[in-house]
């Protein structure tokens, strides 16, 4: 196991994958750690990550951007088995400790870790949302299907590569008396977030004129 700290100083313990059980049932059952709680378990896409950013008008290298790192290593894509991440929140309850685990997903085509559903029974639906979202699997896992999703839809929605509009929709055919597929009508599209620029309203020259009785600035 060894640790990561973020931006923020925040600690994240990564385990390998083949130690992933070990590891949850010391963190639950040693007496000065105990874990017995397992608050969130979520899938990540590391796609691009570190070196994609959102294109906006006033971004900048230091500025708006999605945090990303600059330098000629961080050109190569995703080295295998660091894509896709499953990450734990851990909770000790009589403690009052908190802590994070994350365990890589070793094969990029077909993620798989194993289930902690045994040590942690809560985890059921969050592995089911990080299984219908990812396209993670859980090995051991009593009962792994889709629970956000449709039984028939395709592909994992959060995914970095899966299309913003989705590849279909469904609609209400009054012929056919049900609900069918057909190919995304609606075009691409890629979402930026709110930018707040410059507005001249907020100008100190004009905030700070003396107003006149008309309510207005003079010139």
């Amino acid at each position: 196991m060894r640790s990561v700290a973020n931006h923020t100083g925040e600690l994240t313990y990564e385990v390998a994958a083949d130690r992933l059980l070990e590891t949850a049932r010391v963190l639950r059952d040693a007496p000065e750690l105990k874990f017995d709680m397992c608050m969130d378990v979520c899938g990540v896409d590391y796609l691009e990550h570190g070196r994609a950013e959102w294109k906006t008008q006033d971004a900048t290298s230091s500025g708006f951007s999605r945090g990303v790192a600059r330098g000629p290593e961080l050109d190569a894509p995703v080295a295998a088995g660091r894509r896709f991440a499953v990450v734990y929140h851990l909770l000790s309850i009589s403690l009052n400790q908190r802590l994070r685990l994350r365990v890589f997903c070793a094969d990029d085509a077909e993620p798989m870790v194993d289930s902690v559903t045994g040590i942690w029974a809560g985890v059921d639906w969050f592995e089911r949302e990080a299984f219908d979202m990812f396209g993670i699997l859980f090995k051991g896992h009593p009962d792994l299907r889709r629970l956000l999703t449709d039984y028939g839809f395709i592909g994992h929605p959060f995914r970095k590569d899966f299309p913003l509009s989705g590849n279909v929709e469904v609609r209400y055919d009054p012929e056919k008396g049900r609900v069918v597929y057909q190919p995304v009508s609606i075009d691409p599209r890629v979402l930026v977030p709110k930018v707040i620029r410059h507005d001249n309203r907020y100008d100190p020259a004009l905030t700070n004129a003396p107003v006149a009785a008309t309510g207005k600035p003079h010139a």
